[in-house]
C-alpha cells in the first residue's frame, strides 16, 4: 500500500473532529469499525462510553485470530489551540509535513496501523482504537472493566516518540484543598480565620515537601515535579473570603512509594489548619515496562532506542491491568497540542514499515 493511501486515510481521519471536550469521536470509532470490518477481523466490537467531560465517548477493538499482542490509538484530541494559521481538519499537505489537528497526536498512528492492516492481514492481532486519553481516560477504564482485554500480554501503544520506544515515564497526581469559614468584612481581619494566608501556608509546605523528594527516584527521573498551581478564592481586596481553594500536581517516577507520599502530604497539611478538605482529582500511576526484550525483538530496528519519556500515556493503565507495554509512534511530542500540529510524511511511512514487520513478526510465530 502506497505512502498516497496512508495520507488520504489520515486527512480523512481529521476530518472528523473528535476534540475532547466537543467532538464526536463516537462517530470515528464506529467509521472505524466498518472499516476494520471490511478488512477481515474475526470480530469487531464498537463500543460507546462515557468520557470524563461526561460527553459520548466510544472505542473499536478488533481481533484477528487468537492474539497476544494488542496496538492501541487514541482518536480524541485535545481541542484546537490559538494561533493556527491553517484549517486544522483539513489535513494539509505542504512540503514534506502533514498538518492537522491529531496529526501527530495520534491519528498519524491509527492511519500508518491500517494502512499496513490492508497490506498485509494479520493472523493473530488485536487492535484497540479508543477515546477520551487527552482529558481523563474513562473510555480506556471501561474497557478493561469490559475484559475484552483476557488474554493479551503485550502492548505496542502508540504516542508521538520520535521513533523511540518509550520503557518508563512519570505517573500524575492532581489534588485540591478547600477551606471554608464565615467571611466577612476586612475591618474584622485582626480576628477572624484567613483562609487565603492558611492555603497559602499549605502551597509552600507542599512545595518544601517536593524539594525532599528532589533526590529520590530513578537516575533520569529524580523528584516528584511538585507544581502548585492555584490559589482561588475571595471577591474583593476588603472581603474576606467564604471558600477559598489550592490546586496542585506531581509526576511521581516509577517506583514511588504512593502510601508514604500521601501520608507525609496528609500530615502536612491537617497540621496547618485540621478544617481543610483533602481531595484527589487525578491519579494516574508511573509505567515501566517489566521485560523490553519481547518488544525489541518484535521491533527490530524500527525503534532508535528504548529509552524513558516525560509525558504520561495510557501504557500505565494497560501495564496495570497485567499487559506489558511499550509506547512508541510517528510524529514528535512538540507538536503535540500545539498551534499547526503535523507529522512528517517520512515518519508516516516509518509507522507503516514498522506495523507491516510486527504484523509480519507476528505471522510467521503463527505459521
Amino acid at each position: 500500500m502506497s505512502s498516497t493511501s496512508c495520507t488520504q486515510l489520515l486527512q480523512t481521519l481529521i476530518a472528523h473532529r473528535t476534540t475532547n471536550p466537543g467532538g464526536d469521536e463516537a462517530a470515528l470509532c464506529a467509521f472505524l469499525a466498518e472499516r476494520m470490518d471490511s478488512l477481515g477481523a474475526d470480530s469487531v466490537d464498537y463500543e460507546e462510553a462515557t468520557r470524563a467531560c461526561d460527553e459520548p465517548g466510544a472505542y473499536m477493538f478488533a481481533r484477528f485470530g487468537q492474539p497476544r499482542w494488542l496496538v492501541n490509538v487514541h482518536v480524541d484530541t485535545v481541542p484546537v489551540n490559538a494561533g493556527w494559521t491553517r484549517d486544522p481538519f483539513r489535513g494539509e499537505i505542504d512540503g514534506d509535513r502533514l498538518y492537522g489537528l491529531g496529526s501527530a497526536d495520534t491519528k498519524g498512528a491509527a492511519a500508518a496501523l491500517l494502512t499496513a492492516i490492508e497490506k498485509v492481514k494479520p493472523k493473530d492481532l488485536a487492535v484497540l482504537l479508543s477515546g477520551d486519553e487527552e482529558a481523563g481516560s474513562h473510555v480506556l477504564s471501561e474497557f478493561l472493566a469490559g475484559g475484552r482485554h483476557h488474554g493479551l500480554e503485550y502492548a505496542i501503544v502508540c504516542e508521538p516518540t520520535k521513533r523511540r520506544a518509550g520503557v518508563r515515564h512519570r505517573g500524575i497526581g492532581g489534588y485540591r484543598a478547600e477551606l471554608r469559614g464565615r467571611g466577612g468584612h476586612s475591618s474584622q481581619a485582626d480576628h477572624m480565620a484567613k483562609p487565603v494566608v492558611t492555603l497559602a501556608r499549605v502551597a509552600v509546605g507542599l512545595d518544601e515537601l517536593g524539594r525532599d523528594y528532589l533526590q529520590r527516584g530513578p537516575q533520569d527521573m529524580k523528584g516528584l515535579c511538585m507544581n502548585v498551581a492555584m490559589l482561588e478564592g475571595g471577591v474583593a481586596f476588603n472581603v474576606i473570603p467564604e471558600h477559598t481553594s489550592l490546586s496542585w500536581s506531581v509526576r511521581p517516577p516509577p517506583g514511588w512509594d504512593e502510601t508514604e507520599f500521601h501520608d507525609r502530604q496528609q500530615r502536612a497539611i491537617q497540621a496547618i489548619d485540621p478544617n481543610i478538605e483533602l481531595s484527589t482529582r487525578l491519579s494516574h500511576s508511573p509505567f515501566a515496562t517489566r521485560d523490553p526484550q519481547p518488544f525489541r525483538d518484535m521491533l527490530g530496528g524500527h525503534a532508535t532506542d528504548f529509552g524513558p519519556l516525560q509525558f504520561w500515556t495510557e501504557a500505565a493503565m494497560l501495564s496495570a491491568a497485567g499487559i506489558d507495554a511499550v509506547v512508541i509512534g510517528p510524529g514528535n511530542i512538540e507538536q503535540a497540542h500545539a498551534a499547526d500540529e503535523y507529522v512528517a510524511l517520512a515518519d508516516l511511512d516509518w509507522a507503516t514499515d514498522m506495523f507491516e514487520h510486527v504484523i509480519a513478526r507476528l505471522n510467521d510465530a503463527s505459521a
